[in-house]
């Protein structure tokens, strides 16, 4: 499907990587993984053609369809959610415009026997059949699943793209990229801005997929379940190993520690055929074979041990000043957007030292909440920070509050003070960001490389209290887990919001789980809750507990009665109606043959044109009809 060979791209005159190659064929599903700016999404817009490349081929085969889910998404504005999915099928919304304008000049046009109006019945029917075999009759209903299979609601297809978040839009053109039927897919952190439920869906859709697949991911239980094969980018070089990623590593350490005992064993034998030619040398009746075995070490491959990337960040998070024993005390608290009630009446205490998680599925608040507490957000109801705390916050997007005009060193001298000025340097080889390397600019880092600047912004202004959200979104494993042991070592209050066991497990002693706009307090750490809640991990409790609107029953059993009964009558409407729809579509399809085979004879029926189109208006009604009844069902359940 796709050749890759030989492969180099650099930038300022150093290596990316160097005459890379490997191959993708269909089913294959790799885990693109490496350092943040090893060149993982570098690599991705090569594979894309979004770049030139500096040497080497990418040979595809004949009309091979590559999509590509970047990092930094445009839209257009004023399209709603289902405009802007429908845009994936370029080729059917053009063929809607011409069957419109064809069937509006057969209406306006009485010339039936002209030469004219018989040519405009011929295009209506080939349009009409290649609208067919691109699947215009199913496109709207597989959008709608998809965008549902994201978390979409019915009631969001309406709303204008502009009035949804930066990880919203990103779901709507993963869901475009999924419907256009691509041979490739290109992801690059597809689950950064996923909830649990939504990262299990496209799961088992990336499963059944039959084309290649492609994914920079730093989310391990994700790579673990969709990958069959883990292709690391480390120092310029590749790795390609046919296995999902927690099994690579294994293999790759296994492997790693052959080349090690085989590189001991070899130096051994160097060792002792230097001894012998240094003590044969001196005699000429073993010169010869002194020759003979330097001739032997000048032919020897020497075994090389692949080497690692072993450089990470080096963070460390100092408390400002002590505050007082409560943190923040708030009390009836509420807070609603526009139609969305998020949260209800929620109180809670958080005192001086504690380390505390937010859980729980998007949208249920947790973000909301923790831009509450450091004051982005307006209320109802009572909250109250204690005496000296300073407040450290890094938002889920925070990466994105960087100003891409400027340099990194740039980035720090500005935010930076009087005090630390003079160590921002310093604190910028701390994050990896060393040598010419201050001089880049923000607009060229790569996801994983603007996150730790953010990090390295962050410490800049004092705080004792830390609020995090999804910090670990574009982070590789080895930074995780460098942020990790530095949030163990933090000596102040933490509230962290993440849906991460790995990288919550020893971070924290308390946990609130928000759920139908309220939470709930459970004393203990990650795993404690875990087990209060009988599951293995976050995606268990959330198979178990989608979060549904709260419905206000009725009272009696006749209203349960009359409830069951309206609830069968629209199962039963529904069942005829897709019944209907079903002997309509084949109808139609047969006379779409039938123009087909046999132009003249088919048209030359009584009354078919009238029949033909009162049979495409009655299917049009009985989809809105069963449109209307879904819906109803949905709200009935």
């Amino acid at each position: 499907m796709l050749n890759i060979h030989n492969l180099s791209v650099s930038f300022g005159g150093e290596y990316l990587f160097e005459e890379i190659s490997f191959r993708l064929n269909g089913g294959d599903r790799v885990g693109l993984i490496g350092k943040n700016g090893a060149g993982k999404s570098t690599l991705l817009k090569l594979l894309s053609k979004d770049m030139s490349l500096d040497s080497g081929t990418i040979a595809m085969e004949k009309d091979v369809k590559i999509g590509f889910l970047r990092q930094d998404i445009d839209f257009e504005q004023g399209r709603t959610v289902l405009e802007e999915a429908y845009q994936a099928f370029e080729e059917i919304k053009a063929l809607e415009l011409k069957l419109d304008s064809t069937n509006q000049q057969l209406a306006e046009r009485i010339d039936y026997e002209s030469d004219g109006y018989n040519q405009l019945m011929i295009d209506l029917s080939d349009v009409t059949h290649h609208y067919e075999i691109l699947g215009g009759y199913n496109y709207q209903g597989e959008t709608e699943k998809i965008l549902q299979g994201l978390g979409f609601k019915r009631s969001d297809f309406d709303k204008k793209t502009d009035t949804f978040s930066g990880g919203w839009r990103m779901r709507i053109e993963l869901a475009k990229l999924l419907l256009q039927s691509n041979d490739v897919l290109l992801l690059d952190e597809p689950t950064n801005h996923l909830d649990i439920e939504s990262i299990i869906w496209l799961e088992q859709f990336l499963k059944n997929y039959t084309g290649a697949v492609v994914i920079v991911s730093h989310d391990k239980m994700f790579l673990d379940n969709v990958t069959n094969r883990t292709i690391e980018i480390s120092l310029g070089r590749i790795y390609d190993y046919n296995k999902p990623y927690s099994k690579y590593l294994v293999l790759r350490n296994e492997i790693k520690q052959q080349q090690l005992s085989a590189q001991k064993n070899q130096e051994k034998e160097i060792q002792q055929a230097e001894r012998l030619i240094e003590k044969f040398r001196a005699k000429s009746s073993k010169a010869s074979m002194a020759q003979s075995l330097i001739k032997k070490l000048d032919k020897m491959d020497r075994i090389e041990v692949d080497e690692d990337d072993d450089s990470v960040m080096n963070v460390r998070f100092p408390v400002s000043v002590t505050p007082g024993k409560v943190v923040t005390e708030i009390e009836n608290l509420s807070k609603s957007y526009v139609g969305n009630h998020v949260l209800e009446d929620i109180s809670l205490l958080i005192e001086r030292d504690s380390k505390t998680a937010f859980v729980g599925q998007n949208g249920q608040g947790k973000s909301t909440l923790a831009k509450i507490m450091v004051g982005e957000l307006e209320y109802e109801g009572h909250l109250k920070l204690g005496h000296n705390v300073q407040l450290g916050y890094f938002a889920q997007n925070q990466a994105e509050y960087l100003d891409g005009s400027k340099t990194v060193l740039d980035t720090m001298i500005d935010a930076a003070n009087e005090k630390n000025r003079s160590k921002v340097r310093d604190m910028l080889g701390s994050f990896l960001f060393r040598g010419d390397e201050v001089e880049k600019y923000v607009k060229v880092l790569s996801g994983g490389e603007r996150n730790r600047l953010a990090l390295a912004k962050m410490l800049l202004q004092p705080f004792n209290v830390l609020v995090m959200d999804e910090p670990t979104n574009h982070l590789d494993i080895k930074s995780k887990n460098v942020l990790k042991k530095a949030l163990q070592n933090f000596e102040g209050t933490l509230i962290l919001v993440s849906h991460d066991r790995d990288f919550l497990q020893g971070l924290t002693n308390k946990v609130y789980e928000f759920k139908d706009r309220k939470i709930k307090e459970y004393l203990g750490d990650i795993d404690f809750y875990l087990e209060q809640r009988k599951a293995e991990n976050f995606r268990a409790i959330e198979k178990k507990n989608e979060a549904k609107p709260v419905k206000q029953k009725t009272k009696g059993k006749n209203n349960s009665f009359e409830e069951q009964k309206k609830l069968k009558s629209l199962k039963n409407k529904l069942s005829t109606i897709e019944r209907d729809i079903s002997s309509l579509e084949k109808e139609i399809a047969k006379i779409d043959h039938e123009l087909l085979m046999d132009y003249d004879t088919t048209t030359a029926k009584l009354d078919f044109f009238d029949n033909y189109q009162k049979k495409k208006k009655d299917l049009e009604v009985l989809m809105k009809g069963w449109e209307r009844l879904t819906t109803d069902l949905e709200n009935s359940i």
